[in-house]
């Protein structure tokens, strides 16, 4: 079930969200007493679950345990006990108050409605010693549902009973679009107009996700990033994922220690992985196998779990996909006819970094015999014009221009990787960043009469390639409707 946390802070506003949770798709409401002003039990509970639209959880939160609730103990439990009687569906008590209901027998005054006893952890790492006792513990209470929340993002390291498992924070975005393929009972999605880190809309969970399509066969492909969240990957492999019929989800995973996630996530129910900024290289060290494409341009966008053996093998898509994107835009917009050789044979081709994505550009523009000038940032390393010799650099003319930096994405949409005044000599220029559509660079090239190419081509034609390797249908192309939609 989904389930929408409400905060409101007061009665009437409570009410509003509750009916528009439901219509937004939520199946429950979690109401939250204690951020209620001047909160009034038996005038506001009537009030509220008199007039419920959907089931409701009640939480009443004490400040010991995260909560805004600082008033008297024996108060905030008799709320909860009048909650019961006015109708509510399920009853929040947090382990410490269900125990010692248990023991002064008072339990089985909430038994007309389901109860759920939670545990807040400040890490679930930090505890994996003694999980086994925390959920005997909670499972002795005989509660309905046991629930955990945590700081960390590690689900998986939870016992499998009816719960509610999730980890606060972008990090633990995933807890909440995993849950019910690891047994949890409710996912968390806020309704319209609020943000809260780690907690999906409702809209998203439903539209991007299918989180309700999900059980525990779904096999889990992710995106390996730092940043994750201007990742379309979502909204384009999901809704494919369903229109083909393939049991999939596609989840963003904001990792910041590659071996510490590649020990974690060796479950082989995480079937394969996208690989983005700034890990397409360093990732190889981590794979048991690489395509020789990949292992010649030294950079992995895509790995896969092979089933057999559980061996990660690495491939690229970037390569043929950003060439083929640029090749494209320069035939349909030329007098180039040869059949044979590619429209890049013997340009120069500026290339702007030499991260993963410019790795993949450099090889393929290079196959296709075009003459390569790379800069970057670490010009050392990358043996490549110094980033700051672009300001002066004076490229020939119908040359081609790539970049393959973060300059244009947030929260540098306002940069652009060479002088303005420059642009007017490439006869093509391509940006491999793709939110926005449209950069800065692509903008102002347009503007100097360059043919410009975003990198949405890139993205489509990179993750139908990867698709074709995550689902073993060969030759796959997105619907057009599917397209359009994830890169608005």
């Amino acid at each position: 079930m989904i389930c929408a946390p409400l905060m409101a802070q007061s009665v009437e506003q409570m009410l509003i969200e509750m009916h528009q949770a439901k219509m937004q798709g939520a199946d429950v409401v979690e109401i939250r007493l204690d951020c209620i002003n001047n909160f009034e039990p038996w005038r506001d509970l009537k009030l509220l679950l008199e007039n419920k639209p959907i089931p409701v959880v009640v939480v009443c939160r004490s400040s010991w345990e995260g909560g805004q609730y600082k008033g008297d103990e024996q108060e905030r439990l008799q709320a909860l006990l009048l909650a019961k009687d006015f109708g509510a569906d399920y009853i929040e008590l947090e382990l410490k108050v269900a125990s010692a209901l248990i023991k002064e027998d008072k339990l089985s005054q909430l038994n007309s409605c389901k109860i759920i006893v939670s545990c807040y952890l400040d890490s679930l790492t930090g505890l994996k010693e003694d999980h086994s006792h925390l959920v005997a513990e909670m499972q002795s209470t005989e509660a309905d549902i046991i629930k955990f929340v945590s700081s960390a993002a590690n689900i998986t390291e939870i016992a499998n009973v009816p719960i509610i498992a999730y980890c606060t924070g972008e990090r633990g975005l995933i807890s909440q679009l995993l849950s019910f393929k690891f047994g949890g009972v409710f996912a968390y999605g806020i309704i319209e107009g609020y943000e809260v880190p780690g907690l999906p809309s409702i809209d998203s969970l439903q539209q991007a996700y299918g989180v309700k399509n999900i059980d525990k066969n779904t096999r889990v492909f992710g995106l390996i990033s730092k940043p994750v969240n201007h990742s379309k990957g979502p909204i384009l492999h999901n809704p494919t994922f369903r229109h083909v019929g393939y049991n999939g989800i596609y989840v963003p995973m904001l990792v910041d220690d590659l071996k510490e996630f590649f020990s974690v996530y060796s479950n082989p129910d995480f079937a394969g992985f996208s690989v983005g900024i700034p890990y397409k290289e360093a990732v190889i060290d981590f794979c048991d196998e690489v395509h020789p494409l990949a292992q010649s341009i030294g950079a992995v966008n895509t790995i896969l779990r092979r089933p057999n053996d559980g061996k990660l093998v690495g491939y690229n898509t970037d390569c043929e996909a950003a060439i083929s994107a640029i090749e494209d835009a320069l035939k349909g917009c030329t007098d180039w006819e040869s059949l044979h050789s590619s429209p890049l044979t013997g340009k120069l081709f500026v290339l702007v970094g030499a991260g993963g994505a410019g790795r993949a550009l450099a090889f393929g523009a290079k196959t296709r015999g075009a003459r390569i000038v790379v800069s970057d940032i670490d010009f050392v390393s990358a043996k490549a014009l110094p980033f700051e010799d672009l300001l002066s650099f004076q490229p020939e003319k119908d040359a081609i221009l790539a970049n393959a930096t973060p300059l244009g994405m947030h929260p540098h949409m306002d940069r652009i990787p060479v002088p303005k005044e420059t642009l007017m000599d490439y006869k093509l220029v391509f940006d491999a960043v793709y939110t926005p559509r449209k950069t800065r660079l692509l903008k102002e090239a347009e503007v100097a009469g360059a043919i410009i190419v975003s990198g949405v081509e890139m993205f489509l034609r990179q993750a139908a390639a990867q698709f074709s390797l995550f689902t073993s249908q060969k030759g796959f192309k997105f619907i057009p409707a599917i397209s359009l939609n994830s890169c608005k």
